[in-house]
């Protein structure tokens, strides 16, 4: 339980057996888990936040995802299987298009991020029908981390050549499965028992669908020839997925993305007030007899359009052939301490930019141990609710301004926030001196030490103000 947002979250670890295989790989692991932050998409588990732990013998990397409170696809296709028989093929569609458009994403990733392990235990529903790819444990992981499996019901989504090339292809095999899965809810000869499932109880399972179209689509994923598969985003445009999207859901999409807080602004009511029965909303104009209008009345209303723009806010409609998600560009490491004394008189253009915005923060100096430096500790809140705490040793030749550039150049806050910061630090610094100078001068006139403290200066900043 994330007790600062009273949300539910789930905690996952990466252990190493050996501290020297850890060092050997610390830098690309980090770098590996900094791209992992970076993923947004409705339709993978989000990836809050990461740290590592080497003070024991066997290090490991602390990683905070989201909760999927509803459980996983494997679960959820079991308790179907209780009242159905199959899954009806618009709910298939839907779901193979919500993981198709997240692997899509993934795999445009520079490099691109293999996920290496989908099955339908590593995906998961939502009660709202929205589908996430969880469990992203890239292959830079695998390599490095002895995977113990103790039953085979999952070997049978492993791709034949995993091991001996690791592509994109092997994540479309994998998926290739999972759609099997969904579509016969489980797979004859199920290998839940422990024993394999062979090549006879797959063709037996793809056999016992209707659908031609979606056979095809299925063994085209399981072709035995990697470079035979087609790609993520091509099976988005198989015959059986590939639609031209409706004006009403570029629309709602358009809504969504310029919008923040679309759900108490759009409603049917809303639309009917704005926008009464008479209101045009189409003409067809002739030359040789009068025009056809259409009117706000003459649309039919067959679901709410709350629920709907709703549904598309949460991911359950993406847009996959007119505009898919596009990763974001690859964010370059901060360079080393030794580097950053050298630039401390300049401007540089910044590495990074941070787009979020500081809604509230504080500022804690105290000094270290008995040097003449202080130790400076910034907490800012950022405005999706997520904490970032800063530390850095200050001396009496820093100023706060060079300071507040230094976090706008290593993208740990907004320009338009260089400003406040700055002046948060100047005051806290000054109140600092101030009391060490008053420390001193009470030391000499009592002929004996003062006690030392710590000075906390706490500003709330919020925005707008």
């Amino acid at each position: 339980m994330d007790t600062e947002e009273g949300v539910e979250v789930v905690w996952n670890e990466v252990q190493f057996s050996e501290r020297k295989n850890f060092k050997a790989q610390e830098e690309k692991i980090q770098q590996v888990f900094e791209n992992l932050t970076q993923l947004e998409h409705p339709n993978i588990v989000k990836f809050h936040r990461y740290w590592t732990d080497t003070h024991n013998d066997k290090p490991r990397v602390i990683f905070i995802t989201e909760y999927m409170s509803s459980g996983s696809l494997k679960q959820f296709l079991k308790r179907t299987k209780r009242n159905v028989k199959k899954l009806p093929l618009q709910a298939w569609k839907r779901w193979c298009t919500q993981i198709l458009s997240a692997l899509s994403y993934l795999h445009s990733c520079s490099p691109p991020i293999i996920h290496g392990n989908l099955t339908c235990d590593t995906i998961f529903i939502q009660h709202n029908g929205l589908v996430k790819i969880g469990s992203v444990a890239p292959d830079a992981i695998h390599h490095h981390v002895k995977t113990c499996r103790d039953n085979m019901k999952n070997m049978h989504f492993i791709a034949p050549e995993y091991g001996a090339s690791v592509t994109p292809a092997i994540d479309v095999y994998s998926f290739g499965m999972c759609a099997l899965e969904m579509a016969a809810l489980e797979i004859q000869g199920n290998g839940d028992s422990g024993t394999l499932v062979t090549d006879e109880h797959i063709h037996r399972t793809i056999d016992s669908l209707d659908d031609a179209q979606q056979k095809d689509f299925i063994f085209k994923c399981l072709n035995r020839d990697p470079s035979k598969r087609p790609s993520a985003r091509e099976l988005l445009f198989h015959p059986l997925l590939f639609e031209v999207h409706s004006l009403k859901l570029l629309a709602a999409h358009a809504l969504v993305n310029s919008t923040a807080n679309i759900s108490d602004t759009i409603s049917d009511e809303v639309v009917q007030r704005l926008y009464g029965p008479d209101v045009v909303v189409g003409e067809i104009k002739h030359e040789d007899r009068p025009g056809v209008q259409m009117r706000m009345c003459d649309v039919p209303v067959t679901e709410k359009l709350e629920k709907f723009v709703e549904d598309v806010k949460y991911g359950i409609y993406p847009l996959t052939a007119f505009k898919a998600r596009q990763p974001p560009p690859p964010r370059p490491r901060a360079v080393s301490p030794e580097v950053t004394e050298s630039v401390k008189s300049v401007t540089p253009e910044p590495l990074d930019i941070e787009a979020r915005r500081v809604v509230n923060m504080m500022c804690n100096v105290k000094p270290k141990d008995e040097s003449c430096e202080l130790l400076m500790t910034i907490l800012l809140r950022m405005d999706d609710k997520m904490n970032r705490q800063l530390t850095c040793l200050v001396s009496e030749i820093d100023t706060s301004l060079l300071l507040a550039q230094e976090l706008v150049h290593f993208g740990f806050i907004n320009e338009s926030d260089k400003e406040k910061i700055a002046a948060l630090i100047e005051e806290t610094l000054i109140s600092c001196f101030n009391q060490r100078k008053q420390i001193k001068q009470q030391s000499t006139v009592l002929i004996g030490p003062a006690p030392a403290g710590a000075l906390t200066n706490h500003v709330a900043l919020h925005s707008g103000s």
